[in-house]
C-alpha cells in the first residue's frame, strides 16, 4: 500500500492512496482528494496515474476504485484515466453510520464502482 502527497509551491494541495489486495491481485485507489483551491488544474489526474503506475510496477491485474462523489467531473476523471463504471449499490451506508431515521432521511447515497482491467489473469 501506499499514499502520495501532491505539493504545490510548499502546500499539500492534493492526496491519493493505494491498497493493494493480494486475494484478487488488484489495487483499490481510495481517499483521492484535492485542494478545492487547485482543482483543474490536473492534480487528481496525476494522483490517479501514480496509483495505476504503482498498480503496473506490481504486477496487479486491475484497479478498482468506489465513490459517493455526486460530482460528475469526479466520474469524468476516473474515466478519462480508463475506468469503467461497473455498477451502483442504492442506499449505501458510510463506515459508522447507524441507520437511524435522520441518518436515513438526509444519507440516501449511492456507492459507484469503477474498475481498469490492466491485464488478464
Amino acid at each position: 500500500s501506499c499514499f502520495w502527497v501532491a505539493v504545490l509551491d510548499g502546500n499539500v494541495v492534493g492526496i491519493v492512496a493505494a491498497r493493494g489486495n493480494e486475494e484478487d491481485n488488484t489495487v483499490e485507489l481510495r481517499r483521492m482528494s484535492v485542494d478545492s483551491n487547485y482543482r483543474g488544474k490536473g492534480i487528481a489526474k496525476a494522483l490517479g496515474r501514480k496509483v495505476l503506475e504503482f498498480a503496473v510496477l506490481n504486477n496487479y491485474s486491475s484497479v478498482v476504485l468506489g465513490t459517493t462523489a455526486v460530482k460528475m467531473a469526479a466520474h469524468k476523471l476516473y474515466e478519462s484515466l480508463g475506468f469503467k463504471h461497473v455498477g451502483v449499490v442504492e442506499h449505501y451506508a458510510l463506515p459508522g453510520m447507524t441507520h437511524s431515521l435522520l441518518e436515513r432521511m438526509f444519507f440516501q447515497l449511492r456507492y459507484h464502482r469503477y474498475r481498469l482491467q490492466l491485464r488478464e489473469e
